[in-house]
Formats: C-alpha cells, structure tokens, sequence
C-alpha cells in the first residue's frame, strides 16, 4: 500500500515557498518580457499566487502553442509564466520528494543525478554482467508509440489519487492535468509543461513496477518511453513483448511503436543516443551525420561573414561534451579539422576561453 501525501497542502503554502519557485522557474529566462514584467510588482503577484491556491480560485491561463524540429516535429505547449511558477512549487515541493522515491532504480528521465548518460552506463553494466553470468543474450528494444500524445488524462488522474489523500492537492492536481478547453474527450498531456516530465514518469512507472515485480525481469532501463529489457533467448523476447503490449493496452492506453523489436546483443544497444556494446560505445549515427551536416553550414557561414561565432561553438562544444562519452577520439578529431573557423589549436583555445567567459557572465546577469 502506497503511503499517501497528507494533510501537506497548506503547510507548503508559503510566500517563501513560492519566491523560491520563482526563482527556479526563471532560470536562463530572467531576460524575457513576461518574467520582467512578472517581476516589476513580484511581491504582490507572488502574494496573490497563494491566497488564489489557498481559496481554491486559482485556474490555469492560456496555452501559447508552437512547434520544434529537433528531433522530430512536435507541438509545445507553454503556459504563463505565473502557472510555470506553480509547476515548480508542485513538483518540488510533492512529487520529488514524496513519489519520485518509489521510482525503481533503472528508471533514468527527467530526474535529478540521473540522465541519458548514467542510463547509458546502466544498459551497458547490465549488459556485461548479463554476458559474464549467462553468455550470449538477446535486446527487447521498445517504445511508445505517441506516447506523450496517448496518455490518459482519467488513467493518470486514478494513478495520482494512488499517492495524494490530501483533498486541496488532489484538486489542484486534476487543475494540471485536464486541459479544459480540450473538453471532455481529452487525451494526452501537453509537451512543455514542467509537470509533464514527472506525470509521464508517473505514469509509467505502471510498466515499471509490472515488468520488476510481475514478469521479474532483472535486466531493465527505461528512459521516458525508450526501454530496454536483456532476456536469455529470442522465445523470451517474443513472449515479454506479447505480455508488455497486453498490459500497455489494458492498464494504460498505450501501444508499442512499430520500431519496438529484438536482436542479438552483439548488434549492440541503441539507446539515448550511442549504440551500446559490452566492450565500447559508439555514436548514434544520427549524431554523426547531424554534426557533419551543421559543420557544413557553419563552414559556408563562415565564408559568407554571417557566422554566428558564438552559437556555433556552443552547438559544437555541446556535441563535443556529448561525444566524449563514448569511443569517438578519431571522429572528434575529424570534426574539428573540417571547421574552418578553427584556424589553429591556440586559436580554438582563444576562442573557447572567449565563450567561457561569455557563458559565465551570462550566468551571473541570470543570477
């Protein structure tokens, strides 16, 4: 039985509390318009913020609507600054510290000390001792197709009710999860939003929990939708793929993506951007023909004399940092003597100290 969060409403409901949910929420966004604004009368606006959570008027604003390219297509969705403010006061204050504990420990998205680069170690940990106890092993590889765009918001809203007895918190909760202009047929849940990432965790830790303790399956990583089983036989793999596709569809709504399959483990691992064997790692090749694609229009930028120098090197120290992860010395290498805006080691070295510097005082505007 879960131990449920209690009578905590109130006794989180602070100014202070929220001040310093302000604060996390304009991280890297102090220089935006609506968080300037927001703060030229903050005292009251903050002070407002409460006693509308305290007397239950509080109501979500509306959504401004845009798209992403990278990785894929998708619709964001973003709310007013003052309900960002709301999402991290809820999660910080009762969903890290109260039900991201019950997670299982190979559960990696979106929570603190773990991301894809510490799921990538486990897959691949998990993967020698697998090799080392049993031999040779097969890969269950799976996703969920659409996932964030196929969760239940009544499924969610149940599985919530699981964690939550305090009355003023559950009501606040179906405030953050039913979007009421999608009226009452609504399904998924908006990608943006803060708590989006935690109620998607939430929601699969369902599968989680199913796959540990039901099918006991010892060998597992999950990355939001992407998860991973290591299983002894190709037969295994068939069967726990039949029984996760009837379990998705019965408790949660979901199905599998039609690129979920199995293979042998010696194909190696592709998950959170490298391809993952016992004995290395590799990138993705996605990553490497992305990085050769911008180093080509960086470079014809650079000939044009409408390169912007500074997000160019961030994107490429970013890729650097990402890459160092893995076996990648050669490729790094390559990479670098085709920029052409890099003219020599103590000229990268220059430019690099120069963007530092500039992150730095970034930093410290921000602060």
């Amino acid at each position: 039985m879960h131990k449920k969060i209690k009578n905590m409403f109130d006794e989180k409901l602070t100014f202070e509390k929220m001040l310093q949910a302000h604060h996390r929420a304009r991280h890297h966004k102090a220089y935006k318009h609506e968080v300037i604004n927001y703060e030229l009368n903050l005292e009251n606006n903050i002070t407002n913020l409460v006693n509308n959570l305290k007397n239950g008027s509080y109501h979500l604003g509306n959504y401004f609507t845009f798209k992403v390219f990278e990785p894929k297509e998708r619709d964001i969705k973003a709310l007013p600054y003052k309900d960002r403010i709301v999402h991290q006061w809820y999660i910080e204050e009762f969903i890290k510290p109260y039900i991201v504990p019950k997670f299982i420990n190979s559960t990696f998205a979106c929570l603190d000390d773990r991301g894809t680069h510490k799921a990538v170690e486990e897959v691949q940990k998990q993967m020698r001792i697998f090799k080392r106890n049993y031999g040779d092993f097969w890969v269950l590889k799976c996703d969920i197709k659409k996932f964030f765009y196929s969760i239940n918001p009544y499924i969610l809203f149940e599985l919530m009710k699981k964690y939550i007895a305090d009355p003023k918190l559950l009501s606040l909760t179906h405030i953050l999860i039913f979007n009421k202009s999608e009226g009452p047929n609504q399904v998924g849940i908006p990608i943006g939003n803060y708590t989006s990432q935690f109620f998607a965790n939430i929601y699969l830790n369902e599968l989680d929990q199913y796959v540990k303790r039901t099918l006991k399956i010892k060998y597992y990583a999950r990355y939001m939708d992407d998860f991973i089983l290591l299983l002894k036989t190709k037969n295994d793999c068939i069967i726990m793929k039949k029984n996760i596709e009837i379990f998705l569809q019965k408790s949660l709504k979901l199905e599998l993506n039609s690129k979920s399959r199995y293979y042998p483990y010696k194909m190696g691992v592709n998950f959170c951007g490298y391809r993952i064997f016992t004995t290395h790692k590799l990138l993705r090749t996605s990553s490497k023909k992305k990085i050769k694609r911008n180093v080509k229009i960086w470079n014809k930028h650079y000939s044009n004399n409408s390169l912007n120098l500074l997000y160019a090197l961030q994107c490429l120290n970013s890729w650097m940092g990402h890459s160092s992860h893995c076996n990648s010395y050669k490729l790094q290498q390559k990479v670098l003597s085709n920029c052409d805006f890099l003219f020599t080691s103590h000229t990268y070295q220059k430019i690099e100290q120069n963007l530092i510097d500039d992150i730095i005082n970034y930093a410290k505007t921000d602060n």
